[in-house]
């Protein structure tokens, strides 16, 4: 069985959480393994996944072979494969367009992002000359241009997409159709991690409503010290996530919340956090009788890791949408995977609906 090969847009914790667990989880066979949801999707496995291709702009892994790159500088993620096999992909230059907010230039040299001087590749014509099959989109919170850059890219080249970040593609009628036409799949938008604070947040709220309670308000505030939540510093690029996160809640609502008593979204930029991402979920609302029901919470994960198991499913899905011939979102992995996928459903009909669609 040939690997599946993908390519990386933005080399930064996540990539690395994922490029390290190509390589972790080499010596896994066919049965429950800790972090995977999946040992086998198809007749893949979790390392059953090559990279030949990445894109970034920093300045500090341009040019630099992915296994080093993984590791540069803002990078911060844990490590727990600290020698990935070595390889002869380097990383090459992407376009910038909105794919860095201004005052990311304003930090310690640690923490800042500052572009490289090299030239931007053509994206598809690389994908085209790596033969890469699915691409995985990485682009910071925001990039909505740059997201959408290398998605047109993907059409291009007839490559599936995993879209990972919060610009609305494979949710938007207009893409998701082009997607479709092209014959191209597309799981996205908006990766939920395996137990993070939008699926808790969605579980607690079906537990609301499917043991009687009426949620009358809520609230889940996150803090973090990665890259990514140092980049939603900048609030205006955060319309796309806020709506993302806040819409996955509601729709595991019987009747929405008015927009006063539901809040959801990042809230601050912890430096020494590093990749440790805090949530605070508060939930408000009424039992039998108008009885008062409060739940609080707090849950502590290693961000990146926890996005990059599920993310190795999502390939391992867009690569059987390749080989059916199936264009256009992957409606049971999106919603299975995915914060905003063109179809919303219960978590519980989304496993067994992607399960359907692999065949387990």
């Amino acid at each position: 069985m040939k690997p599946i090969r993908v390519a990386i847009a933005g080399v930064g914790n996540c990539a690395s959480s994922l490029v390290q667990g190509l390589h972790f989880y080499r010596d896994c066979e066919d049965h429950d393994v800790a972090g995977l949801m999946h040992p086998k999707i198809g007749n893949w496995g979790p390392t059953d996944i090559q990279v030949v291709a990445a894109f970034d702009i920093d300045h500090r892994k341009v040019g630099r072979p992915v296994e080093e790159a993984i590791f540069a500088e803002p990078n911060c993620t844990m490590i727990f494969e600290a020698k990935p096999p070595v390889s002869d992909v380097e990383v090459q230059m992407g376009p910038v367009l909105d794919g860095v907010a201004a005052h990311m230039a304003d930090y310690p040299e640690d923490r800042a992002f500052r572009p490289s001087d090299a030239t931007p590749v053509d994206v598809a014509q690389v994908l085209r000359e790596s033969a890469t099959e699915v691409l995985v989109c990485y682009m910071p919170v925001g990039s909505e241009e740059a997201a959408k850059h290398y998605a047109t890219a993907c059409l291009e080249a007839k490559v599936g997409m995993v879209n990972c970040v919060p610009v609305f593609i494979a949710s938007d009628p207009e893409w998701s159709e082009r997607f479709r036409k092209a014959g191209v799949p597309i799981v996205g938008d908006d990766i939920k991690s395996q137990v993070g604070a939008t699926i808790v947040h969605r579980t607690l709220t079906r537990l609301f409503g499917d043991r009687g309670v009426q949620l009358d308000r809520t609230y889940q505030l996150n803090t973090g010290g990665n890259t990514d939540f140092l980049n939603m510093l900048a609030r205006d690029r955060l319309a796309s996530k806020k709506i993302s996160k806040t819409e996955s809640v509601q729709s595991q609502l019987d009747e929405r919340l008015e927009s006063s008593n539901i809040h959801i979204g990042p809230s601050d930029y912890v430096p020494w956090q590093n990749d440790n991402k805090v949530c605070f979920i508060r939930m408000e609302g009424q039992g039998f009788g108008g009885a008062p029901i409060e739940l609080e919470m707090r849950l502590s994960v290693q961000d990146s890791p926890n996005s990059a198991g599920v993310v190795i499913d999502a390939i391992r899905c867009a690569k059987i949408g390749l080989d059916r011939g199936q264009g256009g979102p992957i409606e049971s992995a999106s919603a299975y995977y995915m914060k905003s996928p063109a179809v919303q459903m219960r978590d519980s009909e989304a496993h067994i609906a992607t399960n359907d669609f692999i065949g387990d």
